[in-house]
């Protein structure tokens, strides 16, 4: 076993948010192949542009080293693989495996003896081995750890985030021994500035990723309980958290709903493994409850608050501002500004949505629904704010209120201005 930064030849697959600003990086010292399924994904990238804007024209033409293709055989003569598949949740909130399934299946057809697999996609903890190893063994017929070997370096990619980037961001990383745990430390760490942390094992590097986003899903979670508390009481949740900020071990976090394609769906992997092995988790499925229900909670606040100003519920015209599941940030996978749109039309209530930022025809094929493309002066009973893109905030308070009839609520859920700029606040 001998490997070696100078005959690095790096596959990625798998070429979305967190897969193409690897390739990119690593294109900029190494042979590298960008490998996706998805064709039309391929061609952008081949002309120049990200539609996900997690990397720009520039930023592609400097990884000089960098091809893309939907061949796989056009990764077959690499023997560095990184899979950077998604890793979603089915309808029963247990683990999807299919995406890393297909991966591992793809790559036991090209994998050569020597070559090393790293995967970043989140996981619950065991499944790199338990789950993909076996797969591209039977596969290849190559004997893991003896002719092959594998390691795990989690993503940590925030969507639209400009500061925290991959080659700022440390980065965990684990091998199979610990020959190969030193080779992959090396390779991440000659193109991330900030630097590494070698886990003592893959399960450890999987453990600690899928608990990061489990943190965060809870500390939003009690904010969230926080919120609809302080609703009950009067009290403005903003001001309560900033005079509690005040305090120097006060964490700061605030209300609002959570999806996305990592904190929303990452709680579920490790409870699907602790209920495998004998435990029954509650706290973290308890904050699951609370922040699946929100989006459901804010229109029912926003029927509330529309039937206080004696608006008729079944004639009403409601608009919700936003569509991704954050702010500046075209990704609407797991969105749950949807679960607002159907609980207001399960009260007949007509709904409209605006949001530049995302894809009117994935968003109609993901969610079934139709974004409008134009603002209608004077034409609202209510107005939603649920995403906080900048063109929002921006835009200001008067001018969001001349959408809307003379006698109307604004529903601020994001915080998107002053505290007596809306009619309710989450």
């Amino acid at each position: 076993m001998s490997f070696s930064l100078d005959t690095l030849d790096v596959g990625v697959i798998g070429l979305g948010y967190v897969g193409l600003p690897l390739a990119v990086e690593f294109g900029k010292k190494y042979r590298t192949t960008g490998f996706d399924i998805n064709q039309p994904r391929v061609q952008e990238l081949i002309s120049g542009k990200d539609s996900t804007l997690e990397c720009s024209p520039e930023e592609l033409r400097e990884a000089h080293n960098l091809k893309f293709s939907s061949s796989l055989s056009d990764i077959k003569q690499c023997n560095f693989y990184i899979v950077t598949v998604p890793t979603p949740i089915d309808d029963n909130n247990a683990p999807d495996l299919t995406p890393l399934q297909k991966a591992s299946e793809a790559l036991s057809s090209i994998i050569s003896k020597g070559d090393i697999v790293v995967f970043e996609s989140t996981v619950y903890p065991g499944a790199t081995e338990e789950v993909c190893i076996p797969i591209i063994e039977k596969g290849s017929g190559l004997i893991f750890n003896q002719d092959f070997f594998a390691g795990y370096s989690p993503e940590r990619i925030n969507p639209g985030d400009k500061v925290n980037r991959l080659t700022t961001i440390i980065k965990i990383t684990s091998g199979s021994n610990s020959e190969t745990a030193n080779f992959v430390d090396s390779v991440y760490k000659s193109i991330v500035t900030a630097g590494t942390h070698k886990a003592s094992s893959i399960k450890v590097a999987e453990a600690a990723k899928v608990i990061e986003n489990t943190q965060r899903d809870l500390n939003i979670a009690i904010i969230n309980e926080f919120a609809k508390i302080f609703n009950k009481l009067n009290i403005d949740t903003e001001e309560v958290l900033k005079a509690a900020g005040t305090k120097w071990n006060f964490l700061p976090f605030k209300p609002g709903l959570v999806g996305g394609h990592c904190i929303s769906v990452d709680p579920y992997y490790l409870t699907y493994k602790a209920k495998e092995v004998g435990y029954q988790p509650e706290v973290i499925l308890a904050g699951r409850r609370i922040n699946d229900g929100m989006g459901s909670y804010v229109a029912t606040q926003m029927v509330k608050k529309i039937s206080s100003k004696k608006i008729h519920i079944d004639e009403a015209k409601v608009l919700i501002m936003g569509f991704t599941f954050k702010g500046d940030c075209p990704d609407v996978r797991n969105t749950k500004v949807i679960e607002i749109v159907k609980e207001l039309e399960s009260f007949n209530i007509n709904v409209d949505i605006y949001d530049n930022w995302a894809d009117p025809a994935e968003v109609k094929h993901e969610y079934g629904v139709e974004l409008i493309s134009e603002l209608k002066q004077e034409h609202y009973d209510g107005v939603i704010l649920a995403v906080d893109h900048s063109e929002l905030k921006n835009k200001g308070i008067e001018e969001v209120r001349k959408l809307c009839r003379p006698n109307h609520v604004v529903y601020d859920v994001k915080y998107v201005f002053g505290t007596e700029d809306a009619d309710i606040r989450l």
